[in-house]
């Protein structure tokens, strides 16, 4: 790895970062019960403030779009003034955090959602079972959203940014990755509409460009950025023509002049990376696929940079390693990331994982 390269500053959008090292946003539902972040949840991103960016875990932008229980969410003044307190430590730290805004669509149980029912694109159910408070239960078939309810949803997102700012976040993330109501729209198996936002190519990126695009007029463009998983079959989802979209929508958003475009890549499809990066101008953030396991975190920061990546998201790399960047810069050695912890629970798994020593 080039220290030059991986340890160099870079503009991204409104702000420069200081290094090439991204966390990744992850899911770690130690929320409260009406989604208020916690001052636990300040310290586990002041932590990792090592990191050039950060890009926090995936934040509801209304109670309809919460699919996961103690999930946080942007959608109130009082929700936006708990992460007040998460902003102020990472900045205090020397980072850069950006807000992940998410919908879950057809995932989720009402039973999370004061029985508000999932709204989709098309009434197909997600497979399989969902987490809920009361256990797992069966995913229920979605309402498919009036053009009203789409309009809502985008109108939503842009309040959700203008919050996200009014709390002191550098920047606000599109979450259309991970079989989530964005990526919803963009698959032929989950939009089965025939009217404006479904269908064609053109129609089915629609919803996708429109929100970055709200997101984008409420936080500003420099300020707004997408993250992506293409070819992902996670949760049922079948795009169909991913090349298609992805370049339809790309071409679209191009001369926007967003922040960033974040790809989660999909096992075995470099070769979509490669197209990506050949159709996107601005700066690419990517967490590359592991091709061995265990794989060391410095080896996938090589990985990132070789193919074509401006900055290198990592995971669980840095949910187990606060201190990731100095690890990187001596090879290791790493911790482990303990599964069990991952999801809800205590701040045991969350704010005590060791430090290197000084």
């Amino acid at each position: 790895m080039s220290d030059t390269n991986a340890f160099s500053p870079l503009r991204v959008g409104a702000t420069t970062v200081r290094n090439r090292l991204a966390m990744a946003p992850m899911t770690r539902s130690r929320a409260t019960d009406e989604g208020l972040a916690t001052a636990s949840t300040a310290e586990y991103y002041r932590q990792r403030a090592g990191a050039g960016l950060i890009v926090t875990e995936a934040t509801q932008i209304s109670l309809r779009g919460k699919a996961y229980p103690t999930t946080p969410g942007i959608a109130t003044p009082e929700q936006a003034e708990s992460w007040r307190q998460v902003t102020d430590a990472v900045h205090e730290a020397g980072g850069t955090i950006h807000l992940q805004l998410f919908h879950g669509g057809r995932t989720g149980h009402p039973t999370m959602r004061g029985g508000l029912d999932a709204h989709a694109p098309s009434a197909v159910a997600a497979p399989g079972q969902t987490f809920t408070p009361d256990g797992m239960k069966d995913h229920p078939v979605p309402a498919a959203m009036t053009a009203e309810d789409i309009r809502t949803t985008l109108q939503e997102f842009a309040t959700a940014s203008a919050l996200a700012v009014s709390a002191g976040f550098d920047g606000v993330q599109l979450h259309a990755a991970n079989g989530y109501l964005p990526q919803q729209f963009l698959c032929q198996n989950t939009n089965l509409r025939t009217d404006e936002w479904g269908g064609s190519t053109e129609n089915r990126i629609r919803f996708v460009v429109e929100a970055v695009r709200a997101m984008a007029g409420a936080a500003g463009a420099d300020r707004t950025s997408l993250r992506i998983s293409p070819a992902s079959t996670i949760q049922g989802i079948d795009e169909g023509n991913t090349e298609e979209l992805y370049e339809a929508m790309l071409g679209e958003l191009a001369g926007d002049g967003l922040a960033f475009l974040d790809v989660s890549e999909t096992p075995g499809r470099r070769e979509l990376t490669t197209l990506l990066r050949k159709s996107w101008p601005g700066v690419l953030v990517l967490n590359p696929h592991r091709t061995a396991d265990p794989e060391a975190p410095h080896d996938r920061v090589d990985d990132g940079l070789a193919a074509g990546a401006d900055i290198v998201a990592l995971g669980a790399a840095w949910l187990a390693n606060p201190d990731l960047a100095t690890r990187i810069v001596q090879r290791g050695p790493y911790n482990e990331p303990d599964n069990s912890t991952f999801y809800g629970g205590t701040d045991r798994g969350y704010l005590d994982y060791p430090r290197l020593a000084a």
